[in-house]
């Protein structure tokens, strides 16, 4: 009997720890929500979804005077988003449950390309056109980023082939493969090998491009290959580059082509700001980055940890406005905020319940722009160097406290979990899966002794 009392207490007190947990950590959560003055104007975002894994419930939405303007929702995630000069937009997307042209695979299959999206259409935003290929799996294989050029071509990201590619008409017109350049499974279809998340254009002739797996930022000319690798590989530990089923030794030569995590780990959306600088969500780092060439070497100019009272966490986009302010997509805290270069939050808004996770979001009607403002040089702002955070917002709390070893678990449950508050860190985490245990334990000590 006693044993029996002593189970009782025990899932009390593991179920009044894991509600104060909780009840804290929402009562202390700073507000994402912080209204502009109106001059900002609408910030066009790409939703990957509220799905598990982050698939299904995507979205496009225009934020606008502090709320939703329009959205649409078709597609079970959206990427990469830009507003075209005649009012439509164009977004990157993955969808599942196509019934023809599944090509090698069987159907119904996973789609991933773009769309045009009009968001003036009779009845509402609606899909006006898109370009899809199929892809052996809904996860690790989209494409992430598209860019119209000047030419008429769409330029794609593609993880699926681990490429860069042209379209014009459904016609690939140009492609660059990784292959050629990293050390390649002998089919990149099978693996989220490189993850190349991302490509801009420079100029005509030049291609930004993100390729997360390898910590590294290439400069591709076309008709020519690569020209510029930024955080190349200069030996030293490979691990955060090998894990997962990401890069492996393929050819036996006792090396992979990995750049510095400390510089850049698992980066998404670099922004050229002009020769010798870049802006980049440095997502596994939890910061956005602004690295210059100096002396052949790529060093940090800029950064922001903190902003709003809220610790980065795990953005994906980085876009340096034509006010010399940044304008960051905070996928894990589940927002859209605007800084200056001293880290002063001037704008943020969170993420709808329903499709939380924000991959891009684009500032109307700028858009990301190549050659866009630099910090720390002679026609910069005075923000060089670590962004201070002079407006914190309300509430003390950061995202629950970052505790070692606990954020890649963290990642794991918001992907089975999206719809869990933004603020609920590592340190809730760890609380909640002590308090968990207690009930497991003082509940089978109950059980056993109750007769």
């Amino acid at each position: 009997m006693e044993r029996a009392t002593r189970g009782v207490a025990l899932v009390g007190l593991s179920l009044l720890l894991l509600v104060g947990t909780l009840a804290v950590g929402a009562a202390t959560a700073p507000d994402r929500g912080i209204g502009g003055d109106g001059s900002e104007g609408a910030t066009l975002v790409g939703s990957q979804g509220g799905g598990p894994g982050w698939h299904e419930k995507g979205s496009v939405y225009l934020v606008e005077d502090g709320s939703i303007a329009w959205r649409e929702g078709s597609a079970d995630s959206y990427f990469d988003v830009t507003m075209l000069p005649d009012g439509t937009v164009m977004a990157g997307f993955m969808h599942s449950g196509y019934e023809s042209g599944c090509g090698p695979y069987d159907d119904p299959c996973t789609k991933t390309g773009f769309r045009i999206i009009d968001p003036d259409a009779e009845g509402g935003p609606s899909v006006v056109s898109e370009y899809a290929f199929p892809v052996r799996t809904a996860k690790n294989s989209e494409t992430h980023d598209v860019e119209r050029l000047d030419s008429g071509e769409y330029l794609l990201s593609d993880m699926e082939h681990e490429r860069i590619f042209t379209v014009r008409n459904e016609t690939v017109t140009w492609q660059w493969n990784a292959s050629s350049f990293y050390d390649a499974p002998p089919d990149v279809t099978e693996r989220d090998w490189l993850h190349i998340n991302d490509v801009d254009a420079v100029n005509q002739t030049h291609y930004l491009v993100s390729v997360r797996n390898a910590n590294q930022i290439l400069l591709i000319e076309r008709g020519e290959g690569v020209v510029e690798v930024i955080n190349e590989d200069r030996g030293g530990d490979d691990s955060s580059c090998l894990g997962n089923g990401q890069l492996s030794d393929f050819d036996g030569d006792g090396d992979v082509r990995c750049g510095n995590p400390e510089l850049l780990d698992h980066q998404h959306n670099p922004q050229w700001l002009g020769e010798g600088a870049v802006l980049v969500a440095d997502s596994d780092n939890d910061r956005v980055v602004e690295l210059h060439r100096e002396d052949g070497r790529w060093e940090p100019a800029w950064t922001l940890e903190r902003a709003g009272g809220i610790d980065v966490h795990w953005p994906r986009d980085a876009d340096r406005l034509d006010n010399g302010n940044t304008l960051v997509t905070d996928t894990l805290n589940k927002r859209v905020f605007e800084v200056t270069p001293n880290g002063t939050v001037v704008w943020s808004t969170g993420t709808p319940s329903d499709s939380p996770i924000p991959y891009e979001a684009e500032r109307l009607p700028e858009g990301e722009r190549a050659g866009a403002q630099q910090y720390g040089t002679a026609d910069g702002e005075s923000g060089a160097g670590t962004a201070t955070e002079a407006a914190t917002g309300t509430g003390t709390a950061t995202d629950g406290g970052r505790i070692p070893g606990l954020s890649l678990a963290l990642v794991g449950v918001r992907a089975v979990a999206p719809w869990i508050p933004f603020w609920f860190g590592e340190a809730h985490l760890a609380l909640s899966f002590v308090a968990i245990v207690g009930v497991a334990a003082g509940s089978v000590d109950w059980y056993r002794q109750r007769d």
